[in-house]
């Protein structure tokens, strides 16, 4: 059944996720802001925005979900090589701007990118109240090579995006992102949409209604704020 499209106004609430449209997948409602209280309700009903300012706001929430449970983490032998090697350094929100700004830069194609100016104000402000954390991947000279950055609440990561400028870069994130949500006992990271490069991973899809039955055990269950941190080389990792 195809339903019409929902212009958000204000403190407007989300239609109900059962209404996101066949094609454009899971394309829910259109408008709304990016206030951190708008989009913490979106997270935790497992909507996210996504559009190309200065378009009105898009919200989705795609079926199937693709998400990548932390005991399912892949990695390969050559990973394991560049983690052995000590290839790169690592730390944890201490670039959250820079890593936005280099997952925002132009796609090689000239068609722009979704993480415009305010995409990048909200998030940072998620980020200054505890709730959006980045991981950053170091080259031996201090430089910024790699990294991901995303929501978390309760005991669910929604990863938001990732870049890479290095050989591995972004996959060592991803394995350093793993380490902190075992330690932190989170149950899943959201992936959003299915790629082979979250699927080498260990990432798999699931349907809307099981990826909302998770949200709703995990993202209310409080994690202890000290396991943002991880060991200064990739090594420690293995």
């Amino acid at each position: 059944m195809s339903y019409a499209l929902p212009l958000l106004h204000g403190d407007d609430p989300f239609p109900p996720t059962s209404q996101a449209q066949e094609y454009p997948n899971g394309l829910l409602a259109v408008g709304g802001d990016l206030s951190a209280a708008r989009l913490i309700d979106a997270y935790r009903r497992g909507i996210f925005p996504w559009y190309e300012e200065p378009q009105p706001v898009l919200w989705w929430t795609p079926e199937p979900r693709s998400v990548l449970f932390p005991d399912a983490l892949h990695i390969s032998r050559s990973l394991r090589k560049t983690l052995r090697r000590n290839a790169f350094n690592l730390s944890v929100d201490q670039r959250f701007e820079q890593v936005m700004r280099s997952c925002a830069q132009l796609r090689g194609d000239g068609l722009g990118t979704w993480i415009g100016e305010d995409m990048l104000a909200a998030y940072c402000d998620l980020h200054h109240i505890g709730h959006a954390h980045s991981i950053e991947v170091l080259n031996a000279e201090g430089e910024l090579v790699g990294g991901l950055y995303g929501i978390a609440l309760g005991q669910a990561y929604f990863g938001e995006s990732m870049f890479s400028r290095e050989t591995d870069a972004s996959k060592v994130a991803l394995v350093a992102l793993v380490d902190i949500m075992r330690r932190g006992g989170f149950r899943l990271i959201d992936c959003q949409v299915e790629s082979e490069h979250l699927n080498s991973m260990g990432a798999r899809n699931i349907s809307r209604l099981d990826f909302e039955r998770l949200l709703a055990q995990t993202t209310e269950v409080a994690h202890d704020p000290g396991i943002w941190r991880l060991p200064v080389t990739c090594g420690e990792l293995l």
